[in-house]
């Protein structure tokens, strides 16, 4: 094999490895948030929800309610990291930029630093730190279906003709 063809084949598996590493970060993630630290007076309160990670190439997207859409990028091994751009939070009156970085595990598990710095008026006001962890939702999941209400006897010849009754 020439030297040509060697190289070709060693740069083609580098990208297909590669890629698989970036598939496998994509996903929604049920998470949970543990605030780190605040110095803020009114913190901002995230309740376990949901996260959706997006992957095209090398970038991605994190979207997470509440928060402005962080992009970024992915690195080898499930490492990821991305900001947003200043933007609206659920605080009246407070915009923050937004970031994370951390990974997913290859069984699904993610963990992430979250950090938000808030300011108003064009002023730096406070920041605030969360660990986030999670796991990959499993897309084929349904959700269950409550059991069916016995009906009573009374009910039932209530629906029952006065013919057959």
């Amino acid at each position: 094999m020439s030297t040509t063809n060697l190289a070709s084949v060693l740069g083609l598996t580098l990208v297909l490895m590669t890629s698989s590493a970036w598939a496998d970060v994509a996903g929604s993630y049920d998470v949970k948030y543990e605030e780190v630290s605040t110095n803020c007076t009114s913190p901002l309160k995230y309740p376990a929800g949901k996260l959706d990670v997006k992957v095209k190439g090398n970038s991605v997207t994190v979207d997470i309610s509440r928060t402005p859409l962080m992009q970024g990028s992915v690195a080898k091994g499930g490492k990821f990291s991305a900001k947003s751009k200043q933007g609206k939070t659920s605080l009246d009156g407070m915009d923050g930029v937004f970031s994370v970085a951390g990974k997913v595990t290859p069984e699904g598990m993610l963990a992430l630093v979250m950090v938000g710095e808030y300011t108003t008026g064009g002023k730096a006001l406070c920041s605030q730190s969360w660990n986030v962890v999670g796991i990959k939702a499993d897309p084929s999941a349904k959700p269950e279906k409550p059991a069916p209400k016995k009906q009573s006897t009374d009910e039932l010849s209530l629906l029952l003709p006065s013919i057959l009754q």
